[in-house]
């Protein structure tokens, strides 16, 4: 890999992912809505790796805010050939009936629609130089639902079927197209999924030890070593505590 693209750097898998693929001194763009915590994981890259690190703060679900930012990528960053399409957010457990609109907007607009535009924005260059690796942060709850995650489940299911729907337009091109799935992990998923309230999310992990951010940057930069002629499509990861959305070991 040598020029990475990564958006929802600034906290959680992201921030994780940035600090792991920056081991292989590559250049690194990454994305978020804070300009000065991106600042602060840029300035932790370049002090510790041989990485160079381009900030850009935009928020995904902007299509034109994604379209300038990304066409402002000096040349000495492009042509991207690894993009993680990392943002993403769940918000509240209410049934369908006791849903707040503006939640469901915000999931699938940084769920669904960030991840298109940015693709949208970012594949060209790899079907120009015939070669790339997509991957699609998704969750399991790509393949199931619990109670109250209806919408946020279904933006997931909707990034399994974009990340296979991809890896079929982009086979001619040679482009890898892989989505990682994982369960229960503690980082600030929780803590913005209840607005802020820490001892609500502080509850989502009693009585087990979930996954850590560092786990999901592990197996990132695994699926993005193999070699040229190994796509794995998904992987599905989960504490081992942890059998799915609602059967936990506690």
């Amino acid at each position: 890999m040598k020029n990475v693209f990564i958006t929802g750097a600034t906290s959680g898998f992201g921030e994780a992912i940035a600090y792991r693929l920056a081991q292989h001194n590559v250049n690194m763009v990454i994305t978020g809505r804070t300009e000065q915590k991106l600042k602060e994981v840029a300035q932790k890259i370049e002090s510790t790796t041989q990485s160079k690190v381009l900030t850009l703060t935009f928020d995904v679900q902007d299509y034109a805010q994604c379209e300038k930012a990304i066409a402002s990528i000096p040349e000495a960053f492009k042509p991207i050939d690894v993009l993680v399409n990392n943002a993403g957010l769940a918000v509240e457990l209410n049934p369908v009936n006791a849903g707040a609109i503006e939640d469901w907007e915000r999931m699938i607009n940084t769920n669904i629609k960030g991840l298109l535009y940015v693709t949208r924005l970012i594949s060209p260059q790899m079907i120009e130089q015939k070669k790339g690796h997509i991957i699609n942060i998704g969750s399991t709850a790509s393949h199931e639902i619990y109670y109250g995650g209806n919408v946020y489940c279904a933006t997931k299911h909707a990034v399994l079927a974009l990340t296979k729907g991809m890896r079929t337009d982009f086979l001619p091109y040679g482009i890898k197209v892989s989505q990682i799935s994982p369960g229960a992990a503690e980082t600030n998923f929780s803590v913005v999924r209840f607005h802020g309230d820490q001892a609500k999310a502080d509850k989502v992990y009693e009585g087990y030890d979930p996954l850590v951010a560092e786990d999901i940057a592990d197996v990132v930069d695994f699926v993005l070593t193999r070699p040229a002629h190994v796509c794995l499509n998904e992987i599905i990861m989960t504490p081992t505590a942890q059998f799915n959305g609602t059967i936990v070991r506690n």
